[in-house]
């Protein structure tokens, strides 16, 4: 097989949003009287849907009460877009536009439903040949569905694409997908992110020639 498409998780690769979502997770918890740290932020709610991330602390919580908890961080959330906005990791950009140029198709993906705004925000949706949200799939990570759609969409298979990933759930979903993977080890924690086949701090470190040796 034959790189030829790139798909890049939004959040922690094409954008840094992680401080964002770790203030609002906290703030809505903690009203809930859940004490909640970085460490349960990586491990729990990293990378997944809103509502899988609500249960994951609140479990005692109903159906409803959970929805009422998921949307309280999604306001937290935006309103922290709105004051602090994002900022975009430059080299993965300049990694998308590297491959671009090579007719290499990419798409970007996230669970999160604020995917496009976020996008735009960081001025950055342009870049991409398809882009998929957490409105377009029922099942989140580390169940593969949103990269099988994403490679679907680029009408390519999924040996012939490459996922880029900085969660844990975001790497065991794309090997569960049949996926080449790069983690970016963005904690100084390069053992979290071992299922990957391999593994950079920043994809400004990632040779090209690396990512189509992934494919011999």
């Amino acid at each position: 097989m034959v790189f030829k498409g790139g798909i890049f998780d939004m959040d922690g690769v094409l954008v840094n949003t992680v401080p964002l979502h770790f203030k609002a997770w906290k703030r809505m918890f903690e009203e809930y009287g859940k004490a909640f740290s970085f460490e349960d932020y990586e491990a729990k709610v990293d990378g997944i849907p809103r509502l899988d991330g609500a249960r994951a602390i609140l479990s005692e919580l109903s159906g409803e009460e959970l929805r009422k908890a998921a949307s309280k961080k999604q306001k937290f959330f935006l309103e922290l877009l709105e004051s602090e906005g994002v900022d975009v990791y430059d080299g993965t950009v300049n990694l998308i536009n590297k491959i671009k140029k090579m007719g290499i198709k990419v798409a970007a993906i996230s669970s999160s439903k604020n995917c496009t705004y976020i996008l735009k925000s960081a001025q950055i949706d342009t870049l991409f040949d398809v882009i998929i949200t957490g409105n377009d799939i029922k099942n989140g990570k580390p169940d593969p569905e949103i990269f099988l759609l994403a490679s679907e969409r680029m009408n390519l298979s999924p040996k012939e694409c490459v996922v880029f990933e900085d969660a844990v759930l975001g790497v065991q979903a794309a090997k569960a997908g049949g996926f080449k993977c790069v983690g970016i080890d963005r904690y100084n924690a390069p053992g979290r992110l071992k299922k990957a086949d391999l593994v950079v701090s920043d994809l400004s470190q990632l040779e090209i020639e690396k990512i189509k040796k992934l494919f011999i």
